[in-house]
């Protein structure tokens, strides 16, 4: 979590979305837009989490099960499941959630960091944790969530 965001007394635009039971948001700069579940072409060999590929008007890009990538249960496909295309570092990547829940602004100083007993790999993917009235919400990391990804594409 970045101190400069904390100390600057600076707001958080967020998307949140569920995954099994947990909420989760990442920073709606990341987001270039939401959309409905469609079919995916699966790639060969591939990791588990990675669904396959679409077509969004021309451009090819991956599906990441954001559930499976987190070490959830894969994640079935309904009516309310979404895909929401980030652009993370110029590359595309569709991350599918179960739903997408909220849209909200925090302030830096109500995001948390993650608790140090959590082993540092799976900290990385967590920005912080956003504690809200009924719920706490881990802000992701998507950086650190699709590195491979990214390392690949590169």
């Amino acid at each position: 979590m970045s101190n400069a965001i904390k100390q600057s007394g600076a707001y958080l635009e967020i998307v949140s979305f569920h995954l099994g039971d947990q909420e989760f948001c990442i920073d709606i700069m990341a987001i270039r837009e939401i959309r409905g579940w469609a079919p995916v072409t699966p790639m060969p060999h591939t990791p588990p989490y990675v669904l396959g590929l679409i077509n969004l008007r021309g451009a090819v890009i991956p599906v990441i099960d954001m559930a499976c990538r987190l070490g959830m249960k894969m994640t079935e496909p309904s009516e309310r499941a979404a895909i929401i295309v980030t652009d993370i570092a110029g590359k595309l990547v569709g991350l599918l959630v179960e739903q997408v829940s909220d849209m909200m602004t925090i302030r830096g100083e109500d995001l948390q960091p993650a608790p140090e007993i959590i082993p540092e790999a799976q900290r990385a993917f967590c920005r912080g944790i956003v504690a809200l009235e009924k719920s706490m919400v881990c802000f992701l990391n998507l950086d650190t969530v699709i590195a491979d990804e990214l390392a690949q594409a590169a």
